[in-house]
């Protein structure tokens, strides 16, 4: 591994110690105290990134650490997370992501994303909901999100949120909001 690139097994570390921190203070706090949210300026409440800038500090141009814990739907604990240094994102072939970020694009597709991650797996329950269309265009929405890889089927009529792509599409929706 390259010498300016921090290796996984740091980064593992270095959450590992922060999930440790988070723990402290929310014992120290109480779980249900909320931190800082959509600060301008990054200071000492923000757990993450002062290491964050350390672990890159030989990166030129920084890079990014996307993590998340969280319980499925099925009560299921999902842990993942996912470092990229900025110059190999910006040298990737975006074009390429198209399709998978295009899946998201459609507000139908959204709320049987929402509706999945809520309990309901069958497509009988997801037609209960108001606003979705006929079957027919259920279906289509769910085959193209299980085509980018954002649904697999469990089951005739069923589908899931892959546990691997439970807080991916988690971080997007918070980076898509304003």
């Amino acid at each position: 591994m390259s010498e300016d690139v921090p290796s996984w097994d740091a980064l593992a570390g270095q959450v590992a110690g922060l999930a440790q921190r988070v723990s402290e203070l929310e014992e120290r706090l109480g779980s249900g105290t909320e931190g800082p949210q959509d600060e301008e300026e990054p200071g000492d409440a923000y757990l993450v990134l002062p290491q964050l800038r350390e672990l890159l500090r030989d990166a030129a141009h920084g890079g990014v650490l996307f993590a998340g814990s969280v319980t499925g739907p099925g009560g299921e604990r999902v842990e993942w997370e996912r470092s990229a240094v900025t110059d190999s994102l910006l040298g990737s072939d975006w074009p390429e992501l198209a399709d998978t970020l295009g899946a998201l694009g459609q507000p139908v597709r959204l709320r049987l994303l929402q509706a999945l991650l809520e309990g309901r797996t069958a497509v009988a329950e997801l037609m209960e909901l108001d606003g979705l269309g006929t079957t027919g265009q259920v279906y289509h929405h769910l085959r193209q999100l299980v085509s980018a890889g954002w649904l697999e089927t469990v089951g005739r009529g069923r589908y899931q949120v892959p546990p691997t792509r439970l807080v991916p599409l988690l971080v997007v929706i918070t980076a898509a909001r304003r």
